[in-house]
């Protein structure tokens, strides 16, 4: 990919990501983590060793980033199950990056996808109803100090 696509690329994530509500950015981490696998599975396939080190440790990050937006106290089985799952995806990255398995990789994206799909599924309604807990959930920690 040439330098202006790339520039182009990171300010229309970084315009993205100024203006998103926490959903799109769930949504952007998300899409990340796919494009970074992918990206992974091409550097296995050219035998470009570097570059898949590098995609995978940042597939990795942005799906601990994942894990740690996860309200657990709210979120109850919901949100047990995804910790479990993103945990599983990186310790399958690990494996996949140690015996360079594309495989292991799609396996990832499945999963990926599969969480991705439900949580763009999210209507709008529910999204908001998100949004209110969290305010007053922030709000009640500065009312209890007064």
């Amino acid at each position: 990919m040439s330098y202006g696509i790339k520039a182009y690329k990171s300010v229309a994530v970084k315009d993205d990501l100024a203006v998103a509500d926490p959903h799109r950015v769930i949504q952007l981490l998300m899409q990340g983590v796919l494009e970074n696998t992918a990206k992974a599975k091409g550097c296995i396939e050219r035998k470009d060793y570097a570059g898949k080190a590098a995609t995978l440790s940042k597939a990795m990050t942005i799906i601990s980033a994942l894990q740690g937006s996860l309200d657990m106290e709210a979120g109850g089985d919901i949100s047990d199950n995804l910790w479990s799952l993103y945990d599983f995806m990186n310790n399958h990255l690990i494996l996949a990056s140690r015996e360079k398995s594309v495989a292991k990789i799609d396996e990832v994206i499945e999963l990926m996808l599969t969480i991705k799909t439900a949580w763009d599924q999210i209507p709008v309604s529910e999204r908001e109803k998100g949004y209110q807990m969290q305010a007053s959930k922030q709000s009640q920690p500065a009312a209890a100090g007064v």
